[in-house]
Formats: C-alpha cells, sequence, structure tokens
C-alpha cells in the first residue's frame, strides 16, 4: 500500500534590519539635566531644516528671532510652539486651597475654547493670533516657521505657516516584489481577567501554518515577521502594590509571562518576531521604552528569530522602512488636541517629523542631553500604532510623491483582531478570531 508523501511548504524569508539604535539609552548617563537641552536639540534640528525651505516659501521677507521683532514689519519667526491650555491638569491644583470654578470636560480631551499658542525660542517668547494657526490642531513641542507681523503688546499676527512636511523617503520598487506578508498584533494581555488563551493560540497556529488546509497553509508560508506592539501581559493591580508578595503571589505575577513566552516560542520556531514594551508591561515608564528583558523569555529567546525591540520601533524588511509605537504617543496628543481619528494624529507627526511631540511636556521621556531621539529624519513606509479601540487604515501622500501606509492596530484580547500587511502593495486585511459561536 502506497503512502502519500506529506508535501513541504517553504517559509519566504526577507532581510530584516534594526533601526532602533536612536531609542536606545544604554550609554546616557544621567547627570542631574533637565529638559531643556532635548527641547533645545528639537529646536536646533528643526530650524535648520525649516530655513532651507523658507527661501522657496517666503524668499522675499527676513527671518528674525522673536527678540529682533519690528511693530507692523512683516517677518518670519522660527520657534516652538507652547499651547496655553485652561483645563490641562496640574499636580498643584490638588493642592490648592481655593476650587475654581471650571467647565466639565470629557476626561479623555482637556481642549478648551480659550487655550491660545506662544512661540518661544532662545531669544524669548510671543503670543500667537490668527485664524491660521489653530490651537486645536497643534501641541506644545512642535516647531513651526510663522509668517506674519508683530502687532504690539507682545503679540504676533500670523498669515500664514510653514510645517516641515514629510521628510525624503527610499523610492519602494512595488512592482518588482512577491507577496511577503507582515502580521501586526498588540494588546495580547496575557493574565487578564477576559483573556481567552483558545484565542490567541488559533491567532499562533494560523502564524505558523497549523491551521487550516494546504491553500491556508500555502499563505501562512508568505507571512515573513510578526510584530508585537506593546500591552503583550497584564500584571493584577493588586499585586503591584508596593509591598512584599507572598509567595502564592509571586507565582501570579511570573505566570503571565510566561505564559506569554510559551506563545512566542511557538511563532519564534517558525518565523521572525519583534516584540514592543507597551505602557502595561514589565519595562520603563518613560519613552522611549527599552526593550523588555530577553532573561523574561528564555523559550523563545533561544531562536536567533526573537528580538525584544523598542517603543517606538524601527525597522527595514526587503528596504522597506517601518516606524510604529505601541500607542502612548498618540494616546496623549488625543488627550491634547482635536483629530477626527488616530489616523490624523498619525499624519500630523509625520509631517511635523517627530514620533512624540508632547515628550516631554504631557508625556514622559528620558531627558536626553545632546540628541531627540524622536525626530523623523527619514520617511517610512509603513506606520503603525498599537494598542488602538478599532483597526483603521490609510494611505498619504507628501509633497515629494511619497507614499505611506498608517495603521492603527487594534487591541487583541478586546476583539480577537489582527492586521495583515502585504509588502507587495502596501495593503492591508485584518485576521479575526474567535472562540464563540452562535447557533
Amino acid at each position: 500500500m502506497e503512502v502519500d508523501s506529506e508535501k513541504t511548504v517553504e517559509r519566504k524569508q526577507a532581510n530584516y534590519h534594526s533601526l532602533d539604535k536612536a531609542f536606545q539609552i544604554s550609554k546616557e548617563t544621567y547627570r542631574g539635566q533637565q529638559y531643556s537641552q532635548i527641547y533645545f536639540a528639537r529646536l536646533h534640528f528643526m530650524r535648520t531644516l525649516l530655513y532651507s525651505l523658507v527661501s522657496n516659501w517666503k524668499p522675499n521677507l527676513p527671518v528674525c528671532t522673536i527678540l529682533g521683532l519690528e511693530e507692523g514689519k512683516e517677518c518670519i519667526i522660527v520657534g516652538t510652539l507652547y499651547k496655553h491650555m485652561k483645563l490641562k491638569p496640574s499636580v498643584l491644583d490638588e493642592y490648592s486651597k481655593e476650587r475654581s470654578v471650571t467647565p466639565l470636560v470629557k476626561p479623555h480631551n482637556f481642549c478648551h475654547l480659550d487655550d491660545y499658542l506662544v512661540l518661544e525660542d532662545e531669544s524669548g517668547r510671543v503670543k500667537l493670533r490668527g485664524t491660521m494657526l489653530l490651537p486645536s490642531i497643534y501641541v506644545t513641542g512642535v516647531v513651526v516657521a510663522l509668517h506674519g507681523k508683530d502687532s504690539g503688546a507682545g503679540e504676533f499676527s500670523v498669515l500664514d505657516v510653514l510645517e516641515a512636511g514629510l521628510p525624503s523617503q527610499v523610492d519602494l520598487p512595488l512592482n518588482s516584489r512577491e507577496d511577503k506578508y507582515v502580521v501586526f498584533v498588540s494588546g495580547l494581555s496575557v493574565g487578564r481577567s477576559t483573556y481567552d488563551p483558545l484565542q490567541l493560540q488559533l491567532l499562533v497556529d494560523h502564524i505558523t501554518g497549523h491551521l487550516g488546509d494546504e491553500n491556508e497553509q500555502g499563505i501562512a508560508a508568505q507571512i515573513v515577521h510578526v510584530v508585537i506592539a506593546g500591552n503583550s501581559v497584564e500584571i493584577p493591580s493588586s499585586l503591584l502594590n508596593g509591598q512584599n508578595l507572598a509567595v502564592k503571589d509571586q507565582s501570579r505575577l511570573s505566570e503571565p509571562i510566561k505564559e506569554l513566552d510559551l506563545f512566542l516560542t511557538q511563532i519564534a520556531a517558525g518565523v521572525s518576531l519583534d516584540i514592543m514594551p507597551g505602557a502595561n508591561d514589565p519595562a520603563n515608564f518613560s519613552m522611549p521604552q527599552q526593550a523588555l528583558n530577553r532573561c523574561l523569555f528564555p523559550g523563545s529567546s533561544a531562536y536567533n528569530t526573537f528580538r525584544s525591540c523598542t517603543n517606538p520601533h524601527c525597522f527595514d524588511l526587503d528596504n522597506v522602512r517601518f516606524l510604529g509605537t505601541s500607542g502612548q504617543n498618540i494616546d496623549d496628543m488625543e488627550k491634547y488636541s482635536d483629530a477626527k481619528d488616530k489616523l490624523e494624529f498619525m499624519e500630523r507627526t509625520l509631517r511635523w517629523r517627530h514620533v512624540a511631540p508632547t515628550a516631554p511636556n504631557t508625556l514622559g521621556c528620558y531627558p536626553f542631553s545632546d540628541q531627540d531621539p524622536f525626530l523623523i529624519e527619514s520617511c517610512p513606509h509603513v506606520c503603525f500604532i498599537g494598542n488602538q479601540d478599532n483597526y483603521d487604515t490609510r494611505l498619504i501622500k507628501g509633497s515629494e510623491g511619497q507614499l505611506v501606509k498608517l495603521i492603527s492596530i487594534p487591541k487583541f484580547s478586546d476583539n480577537g483582531v489582527a492586521v495583515v500587511l502585504n509588502m507587495k502593495n502596501l495593503e492591508c486585511h485584518t485576521l479575526s478570531f474567535g472562540t464563540q459561536f452562535s447557533l
């Protein structure tokens, strides 16, 4: 009796190159420095860039410092925006003896009609007015060039605004490529009370090719990379109270990470894998979050396909550049500015050439002494954020023909959805996994 030999499906491969060096703080030394230095580094870099763009924007207007403004004379000034917000939370308010009457505000947003913008450089600061610069769009930390004139009384009337725009981009040879897929997932929340291990196992089985028929396995073989964008575990808050833990509680603390390692080991055995830290993961709080320690993953870290990465995370895959975060930068921008959706916030960060413009004002970050690692010097082809409520995607185009795919990755623990990107044409689709069926 003849036995049919099993058909072997070979997984496609892709060349990977990490670009996380700028986000690593291993060589930094804290000497009590304040955040003024990171703002100075940001202004120095962006001002040089904006000066090069001003010659084509308003070639006949002089460029002045804020201290050199003359009343009634049109000019261009470059500086860092500061947004004065009436409802911005303050630690001092908690200790204030007098309670001021303030209007009710939604807990997720602190914008108010009375908010206004101020522009700062090394020489001074000036209050901005005019309809060309809407406070609801901008946040503290954005560097812009402004055309206008000093209207007196310490105010600058804005007539036009110049943003840096999308940086230059390496061309993407789409026509010569083959189908290769990257899977994005975030918010696994292993250890959460509503966590469903079967749902996650279905995802792992699909990626590794253990789910479906030969056709499904053929599709799975085209998956060349997996990115886990933060919040992979959720430790019970009752265990994180600063008290000494009992022996039984110590096991509860480590169980979610051990279980996560089992899933990651299955993936790393067949495909390259990046895991980023998130707000709920055992990593430092401030941005950039450093890579999760490899000792947390004794099983998966044994494979050279496993990579523990920083947040933000930047890498090249077959010359396609990816840049993304676990979502903290966009979630913070949502509190202090308005937009129609999360993708619009993402587009603004690219046009402002800064991953986290609200850091360090309202988003915690390390006090770098001579650099701002969040500056975007090269335009990515794919920009993603994790741990969002819904899946969304959009393709944006720059003034020089740059194309960027924006991806909002939903929380897997909430809806069982992962996102798949085809590197051939930057098209996206979702994978949905469920364990509950209705008759």
